[in-house]
């Protein structure tokens, strides 16, 4: 290995090679809290360097695994067979934003939230806003095919993804898609690699769909007694013809571990809280929040409060936002699901999860995306309590059984990674998952591109 790292070296500067172990185990876990620790970290600065290094690794047969900020939440930026972590932080400007067009060019390294500041100060409006856009990149949210609480109405990150500038497993550099709004020669090679988890190539450029910005933003929040009547409003908003850009769910364990953490004032004694948002103009806002909030009285809701001020709509985000790190008080370990059921099954789901939870005593919480159906589920627990890990592993069994029966998917934004591998014949047939591995072939015949995710047993 230390010819090769000579070799790597000889591309990018000795600076930009760590090997040192400190450094590796700064790359050697993401999101899930698992570690691999790999035998170097490369950090190329442009196109030609990706391709260089790539060269080098296949002619060697050392594996490449791309990152972007580690906060994936599926396992697809861990080094689980060693060799080369390559991190595209260093590719990380906005190369163009074309207002005309509505369209921009970024590189992977870019930080969505910045890069969603930046267009905003020229009017502009890129929907996809995933809980760590403060700090996750573009790249990443391209090889996740991330969502966000705006997916309800916006559709996820391959929707505005209109072209790529990808590395091959080879060294080959490809350019696909177009900067037209249409565009249908030949296969649809973009689309292909969005949401490939860094598995068929490495993307070094990528051109974004743009919208103006809508002019108003209105927010309201409704508390419910009952979580069964805040999922039932959910289904009857989505079906009212109004669509809200966010329809976002906190069960009750979410709200108090959220208030222990923020002392923000949400009500702990209920049993759900929807947080909803609708934008456009601002007539067309003032009359959505009005019917969205008339919705909710007339389904359960005990309370609902709208004409929030930018700070109070600031603070329900931050609280929605600080879940994740406030269940920690639950438990030192978390197994994070992030199922998806059509809409109308959503109370269905709802109970069934309450039921689960019931009948196995786990620490149980759920929140999530409720208005297209992504419901994230946690178990919180001490993993070496080895009783009740095996008892959370046979609830996670149990959620996606009950997903897929339910014309649900297991995975809705975090990807198939490490961690969802193993079920994934849950959803995909063996024909089906052949030719995914045909594909996987083609693209990487030499298998070097981050080995062993999505595909069981790889």
């Amino acid at each position: 290995m230390t010819s090769i790292i000579r070799k790597i070296q000889s591309i990018v500067g000795r600076k930009h090679v760590a090997t040192a172990p400190e450094d590796l185990l700064c790359y050697a876990y993401d999101a899930t809290n698992r570690h691999h620790v790999p035998d170097a970290v490369v950090f190329p600065e442009n196109t030609d360097q990706v391709a260089a290094i790539l060269r080098v690794a296949s002619e060697h047969r050392v594996f490449v695994v791309p990152r972007g900020a580690g906060t994936g939440m599926s396992g697809g930026a861990l080094a689980v067979r060693g060799g080369l972590v390559m991190p595209m932080t260093r590719l990380n400007r906005i190369v163009s934003i074309d207002a005309q067009n509505l369209v921009a060019e970024v590189e992977p390294g870019v930080i969505t939230g910045r890069f969603q500041e930046t267009v905003e100060q020229q009017g502009l409006f890129y929907p996809p806003d995933p809980s760590s856009a403060a700090y996750c990149t573009i790249g990443g949210n391209v090889a996740e095919c991330a969502g966000g609480p705006r997916a309800v109405k916006y559709g996820v990150t391959r929707d505005y993804v209109l072209g790529l500038e990808v590395v091959l497993p080879c060294g080959e550099i490809i350019k696909t898609g177009v900067r037209t709004a249409k565009g249908v020669v030949g296969y649809d090679l973009t689309r292909l690699i969005v949401g490939s988890e860094g598995t068929l190539g490495v993307i070094t450029r990528i051109v974004l769909r743009l919208l103006p910005l809508p002019e108003a933003v209105g927010t309201l929040i409704a508390v419910f007694d009952d979580m069964s009547d805040a999922a039932n409003v959910v289904s009857v908003v989505m079906r009212s013809g109004i669509i809200p850009r966010t329809v976002e769910y906190m069960d009750q364990a979410a709200l108090q571990c959220v208030e222990q953490y923020l002392h923000a004032g949400l009500p702990v004694d209920a049993g759900a809280m929807l947080l909803l948002e609708a934008d456009g103009s601002v007539q067309t806002v003032t009359v959505a929040v009005e019917h969205l909030a008339d919705m909710c009285e007339k389904h359960g809701a005990r309370k609902v409060v709208t004409g929030a001020s930018e700070q109070e709509s600031a603070l329900w985000w931050d609280a929605r936002n600080a879940i994740s790190p406030a269940l920690f008080r639950l438990g030192p370990d978390k197994i994070n699901e992030d199922i998806v059921v059509p809409r109308n099954r959503i109370p269905e789901m709802v109970a069934w999860i309450d039921d689960l939870r019931k009948r196995t005593g786990l620490s149980m919480v759920t929140f999530g995306h409720a208005g297209d159906g992504n419901i994230h589920v946690n178990i919180m627990l001490d993993k070496r309590d080895k009783r009740v890990l095996a008892k959370a592993q046979q609830a996670v069994t149990l959620l996606f059984e009950k997903t897929v029966a339910l014309g649900g998917t297991i995975s809705g934004e975090h990807g198939v990674g490490l961690s969802k591998a193993p079920y994934l014949r849950m959803e995909l047939g063996p024909v089906e998952i052949d030719v995914m591995k045909r594909i996987k072939e083609a693209f990487d015949p030499n298998g070097i591109l981050n080995p062993g995710k999505i595909f069981p047993g790889a």
